[in-house]
């Protein structure tokens, strides 16, 4: 595990994991959040969201959380193993909300400057349809993996710890 993507859902924990990762493995984490989102909410264009991830994506190692679909076959493509977070999405929701109680006011470490945490009725419903709307198109892209990419499918809490426990093995 040298070139590791993380997704899923909003409120799946996808950086938190990223962060342990990162901890375990010794391997940069680049949020997408960060790298896309400029000051003031203000989203990156298509463009420059390619051009920021291509340069990444050639590097030796490093592990990506986010979402964004524009991206998502770059990042798949370089990828040698994919962590899906498929959980349900009250869980996703919950987190969500437990995350903008956190940082009222502030702007969360996985985030770009000046863009506090907030949540609004169209965040909310992007959560809620996400496995309607979003799922399918990563489905998709997961299909066409090849036989040297590795899937890991988490969908709870519980199933996360069993993975980073079997982290502990692998590095040893």
């Amino acid at each position: 595990m040298k070139k590791i993507m993380i997704i899923g859902s909003p409120g799946t924990g996808k950086s938190t994991l990223g962060r342990q990762l990162e901890d375990k493995l010794s391997i940069k984490l680049y949020h997408l959040d960060k790298l896309f989102w400029k000051p003031h909410w203000e989203m990156s264009t298509k463009h420059e969201q390619q051009t920021i991830l291509s340069d990444i994506v050639e590097k030796d190692s490093w592990i990506i959380d986010g979402n964004y679909s524009s991206t998502l076959d770059i990042r798949m493509k370089q990828a040698d193993t994919i962590i899906y977070l498929k959980k349900v999405r009250l869980v996703c929701l919950y987190q969500v909300l437990k995350r903008v109680i956190k940082y009222r006011g502030t702007t969360r470490p996985d985030m770009q400057e000046d863009c506090p945490e907030k949540i609004d009725i169209e965040f909310i419903k992007w959560i809620w349809h996400f496995p309607k709307n979003h799922e399918p198109l990563i489905e998709e892209q997961m299909n066409q993996l090849n036989k040297s990419q590795v899937l890991v499918t988490l969908t709870s809490k519980k199933e996360v710890k069993q993975f980073l426990k079997r982290m502990e093995y692998v590095q040893e």
